[in-house]
């Protein structure tokens, strides 16, 4: 069953080459192509396409499709190409020649295009509902680690005092600003492009308000060229706004795996959290993190693969859109799963002490030292010279304790502006 069957005998090569993964994919955009032509055929109703009897006799059956979706063995048959093809020839074995109307005044294309965009919406609420959940897990790590110090490091090196309460929060504040992206990202896929057909529009008096309305999309893409374009276009945004996260993310893992080794020894996390080698009995691995850092720097990766397919091509529908498909809908189920595993995770790391009396943090507290002696009357340069000197001599002696006060410091974090501007940007969560 192909939707552009026009009853020509096609070589099976070429029908295993072009649909190539599609029917694994599409399992995930099933249940938005059933919606989308849920909103369709009430259009094609209110212009007269489709009786009223025909209206009654397919919603239930849609209802029923869409409910079938969403079953964990849901499949498409080898027989069909794609999730649009089975839709119609299972509505046209139920309903006759009342399911070979669905497709009137639409193209595979504009089906296609609104399942993804229906799909890219639901599933950034998602992501930025498991994100603000991170958030919130991170705050309260922040606020209960507050007072604990831990070495700062520049260049690896042993650098000025920090706090396990800067850390954690440091990673909350920046993942604001992948929600900002998220927002964004929302913003742009929230674009009813039903209607565009095969680029071109329809010369049948379709309502696109109707539709737009029935999806609940924010507004439509008025333009149907530039409608087919958003293929693409919004895929590359995606892709860019889910690098950044796993950036974030990748970031935070690699400080997790480097944190818990013996030769810094700052955090911990129980047993059944960690795994275990083969030959040596005593390793507690933080696979977790290690593979969280792999996954989020193969999701980086994506903004690349979508510029490449998509940089040079014209105007109009090409079939390299299809590729664009399979690697972002893997990329979105991926961070979700990632994020939930690091909020789950992160949430029973266990902090230790640390002795900062250690010899290898004696340097730690020198532009303390320093900012004592400009507020004693000397000049920066000139302090700087001088603590520069102990520490040539092995004569510094380190005086912890000196308070930090300016916003965002150790003693002053800004918990509450943090919080505050998250909830600025934050409609899936109460921040509290």
């Amino acid at each position: 069953m192909k939707l552009w069957d026009k009853g020509a005998n096609i070589d099976d090569k070429i029908i295993n080459f072009t649909v190539g993964n599609d029917r694994e994919i599409d399992t995930h955009i099933a249940k938005y192509d059933v919606q989308a032509t849920r909103a369709h055929v009430k259009m094609l109703n209110k212009i007269g396409i489709l009786t009223g009897q025909e209206l009654k006799d397919l919603l239930p059956q849609l209802d029923i499709l869409e409910a079938h979706t969403q079953n964990p063995d849901f499949f498409i048959e080898p027989e069909y190409e794609d999730i649009h093809s089975k839709l119609e020839a299972e509505l046209t074995l139920i309903l006759g020649e009342t399911g070979k109307k669905v497709h009137t005044a639409r193209s595979r294309n504009d089906q296609v295009l609104v399942a993804l965009q229906l799909y890219y919406k639901e599933q950034l609420q998602q992501i930025k509902a498991r994100t603000i959940s991170l958030f919130e897990t991170l705050m309260h790590l922040g606020e209960t680690h507050q007072n604990k110090l831990l070495p700062g490091y520049t260049h690896l090196q042993v650098a000025m005092p920090s706090s396990f309460g800067l850390w954690f929060t440091a990673y909350a504040e920046l993942l604001i600003d992948d929600v900002i992206l998220l927002n964004a990202t929302q913003d742009i896929v929230d674009q009813n492009p039903l209607g565009s057909a095969a680029g071109y529009g329809s010369s049948f008096p379709i309502d696109r308000q109707m539709t737009t309305k029935e999806l609940g999309f924010a507004t439509m893409k008025y333009n149907v060229v530039a409608a087919q374009m958003a293929r693409g276009k919004s895929e590359r945004t995606l892709a860019s706004t889910l690098g950044s996260l796993a950036n974030t993310l990748s970031r935070f893992a690699m400080d997790v795996c480097l944190y818990m080794s013996q030769n810094f020894g700052f955090v911990s996390f129980p047993e059944q959290l960690t795994t275990g080698s083969s030959i040596m009995p005593h390793k507690k691995n933080p696979d977790v993190f290690e593979l969280i850092r792999g996954k989020c720097n193969k999701i980086q990766a994506l903004s690349t693969e979508m510029v490449l397919i998509t940089n040079n091509l014209p105007s109009g529908y090409h079939r390299d859109y299809q590729l664009l498909k399979e690697n972002t809908i893997n990329a979105v189920e991926s961070m979700k799963d990632i994020l939930e595993i690091f909020d789950y995770a992160i949430g029973q790391v266990q902090v230790k002490e640390i002795d900062l009396n250690d010899d290898k943090y004696k340097y730690l507290f020198t532009v303390d030292s320093i900012n004592d002696l400009v507020v004693g009357g000397k000049s920066f340069r000139e302090a700087y010279q001088e603590i520069g000197g102990q520490v040539q001599a092995g004569t510094y002696k380190p005086e912890a304790g000196k308070s930090h006060t300016h916003i965002g410091s150790i003693h002053n974090p800004g918990f509450a502006e943090i919080k505050a501007k998250m909830r600025k940007y934050s409609t899936a969560l109460d921040i509290k």
